[in-house]
């Protein structure tokens, strides 16, 4: 079976659930290997890699915490002995702690930058080395990284300090070939969203201000991480790619 990223290698973290297996199972259908980064969701992950070896696609699963130097040296040493390159890096892995600011302490405000912004230099810093011209690195972000959301305090601030991250990436890996861009998704039907005490407001009020009328899927997302990843987008750098429905530009 072939596609358009036939030949090519994805590495994907927080791959076994959510917006990051379908982002790992669009660009398996269109050709890729995919190395799966997860930190928890042992069965899910294998069972990701059932459905991409399926596809005639090579897949490997690894247990990492992104935001540890020291548990991604060994997951990068791990897939070293079994991907030669690294084509496309997807950053999507986050966590956080929905709380009023003023509720929050030092170890909220780490344990969301360390994961959601820290991972995509720690990650990149592994993985650079194998990339050949061409590569793509893909962080994925909110729109809580411009808006003022309840709860959402610390979390829009580590996303908001990961586009920025990003467009200095962008810059630093530029004449190395290697472009570096983030996607900005709205509210979108995961089991993550079911965290927030106002899951279902949040997603009743988005379907009601989205000119599209709905949520998105993980599978919309998906879709933007692959455009990005496609010959087409080579000079797209340094720019978040916002997927929303329209959501962010209405009144």
């Amino acid at each position: 079976m072939s596609g358009t990223l036939a030949g090519r290698t994805a590495v994907i973290t927080g791959a076994s659930r959510g917006i990051g297996r379908a982002i790992a199972r669009r660009l398996a259908q269109e050709g890729c290997d995919i190395a799966g980064i997860y930190r928890n969701g042992h069965e899910e992950a294998e069972s990701l890699a059932a459905e991409i070896r399926d596809l005639g696609r090579r897949a490997w699963m690894v247990s990492a915490d992104v935001s540890s130097p020291e548990s991604l040296d060994e997951c990068f040493n791990t897939l070293g002995r079994e991907i030669d390159s690294v084509d496309f890096l997807v950053s999507n892995a986050a966590s956080g702690v929905l709380r009023p600011a003023l509720d929050m302490n030092l170890r909220h405000w780490r344990w969301c930058l360390e994961t959601n912004a820290l991972a995509l230099d720690l990650l990149a810093q592994r993985a650079v080395a194998r990339m050949p011209r061409g590569s793509r690195i893909i962080a994925l972000s909110s729109l809580g990284a411009a808006r003022a959301m309840p709860g959402y305090a610390f979390v829009g601030a580590s996303k908001a300090a990961l586009e920025s991250l990003v467009r200095s990436l962008a810059q630093e890996l530029a004449p190395r070939g290697i472009t570096v861009n983030a996607v900005s998704a709205g509210v979108v039907n995961t089991a993550a969203l079911d965290a927030f005490p106002d899951g279902e407001a949040l997603r009743a009020e988005f379907r009601r201000r989205s000119p599209a009328g709905r949520v998105l899927e993980p599978e919309d997302v998906a879709g933007a991480v692959y455009l990005l990843c496609l010959p087409e987008s080579l000079l797209v750098n340094g720019h978040t790619l916002v997927v929303d429905g329209g959501y962010s530009i209405s009144g």
